[in-house]
């Protein structure tokens, strides 16, 4: 009997130990906290020192609330340096140094040889040649043609309809399980500049397909982000009839300019300023943003821009030279995620 007493006596020791060494990091952190259940306040903990590295913490906790520290301390200093800085420029006043630029994966960008130079002879050859001459020398209007894949859902249908109120001289028609091969001869018959097509994927807008008739090129682009009229907050009254401007940011390269085109082609000469409407095309580290928008003004010097949407976001995938064609199409340019997107500061637009 006096054995098991012996035996019980023991595992309640082992249990005690366990206790309190489960209780010792809450008491650590407690303690390193500064503002223990007594009251009494301990004295905060001294910096880091060079050498220190908080993975080497094997416990959780502990690691986490020196890491915590170690952000708290890392931000007194970038404060109190910014504070320094700031109280030198003061003194300075008109003698300050100007301020740095930020740096940002924007203005790293590496070096592209494509980039295109305003007064290039031959970049501007090519344009005056290419696929897109007769419309920017007004030979053409364009007549747009907005279609969507196979048994769209409603949001794709929306979509579409609200396109046709951005783009003008656009009109809707529904796919009825025609492929694009038999629907281009049909566009070109009926005298159509530009095909769209919307494809979806689990009821929601994917993908698009741009292609310029009669002789290309066709771009595919991933869609995202895609935001309809009742789901932008704030939005102003729907669009009138006018004849939106356009805004083409950042295109740079001989892609861009590709791309830039095809967009530009989409509305007409001569927009109606009137109507206070502009469409623009932001392209930023390859992705394109699509808004629209109103300008509102508030006084003689004060401008305001109200959303009239939709809105959505694209990603090239591959330009196509000539018309769609999946299977015996020549592309210009395909993306190849591996082999193109190594470096963060590499830019193809």
């Amino acid at each position: 009997m006096a054995k098991a007493g012996d035996k019980s006596g023991s595992r309640g020791k082992k249990s005690l130990k366990r206790k309190a060494t489960a209780e010792e990091p809450q008491e650590a952190a407690a303690a390193e906290d500064g503002a223990p259940e007594s009251g009494v306040q301990l004295p905060k903990a001294a910096a880091f020192p060079p050498g220190f590295s908080i993975s080497e913490i094997k416990n959780k906790q502990r690691r986490h609330l020196m890491f915590t520290r170690w952000k708290q301390q890392q931000r007194k200093e970038k404060l109190a340096i910014k504070k320094k800085l700031k109280k030198e420029r003061e003194a300075l006043g008109d003698k300050a140094p100007p301020k740095p630029i930020p740096k940002t994966i924007d203005n790293q960008r590496v070096y592209d040889e494509t980039v295109v130079d305003p007064n290039d002879e031959e970049v501007a050859y090519d344009e005056a040649t290419d696929e897109f001459a007769s419309y920017f020398n007004r030979q053409t209007s364009p007549k747009i043609l907005i279609t969507t894949s196979d048994r769209p859902h409603g949001r794709t249908v929306r979509l579409c309809e609200q396109l046709s109120t951005v783009i003008p001289n656009s009109h809707v028609y529904y796919r009825r399980g025609l492929a694009l091969k038999k629907i281009i001869p049909q566009c070109i018959s009926r005298d159509f500049t530009d095909l769209i097509v919307i494809n979806e994927d689990r009821k929601t807008p994917n993908g698009l397909i741009l292609s310029h008739l009669p002789n290309g090129p066709t771009a595919h682009f991933k869609m995202s982000s895609v935001r309809l009229r009742k789901e932008i907050k704030r939005r102003g009254k729907d669009p009138t009839e006018h004849i939106p401007e356009i805004i083409l940011n950042n295109f740079t390269t001989r892609l861009g300019h590709s791309v830039g085109r095809m967009f530009a082609s989409l509305f007409p000469h001569n927009p109606q300023f009137i109507g206070r409407q502009v469409a623009t095309f932001h392209n930023q580290r390859d992705y394109i943003f699509f808004r629209f928008h109103r300008y509102i003004f508030k006084s003689e010097k004060k401008v305001g821009i109200q959303e009239l949407g939709p809105r959505f976001t694209l990603k090239l995938r591959s330009l196509q030279k000539g018309a769609f064609d999946s299977k015996y199409g020549e592309y210009e340019w395909v993306h190849k995620p591996r082999e193109m997107d190594t470096s963060r500061r590499k830019f193809h637009l």
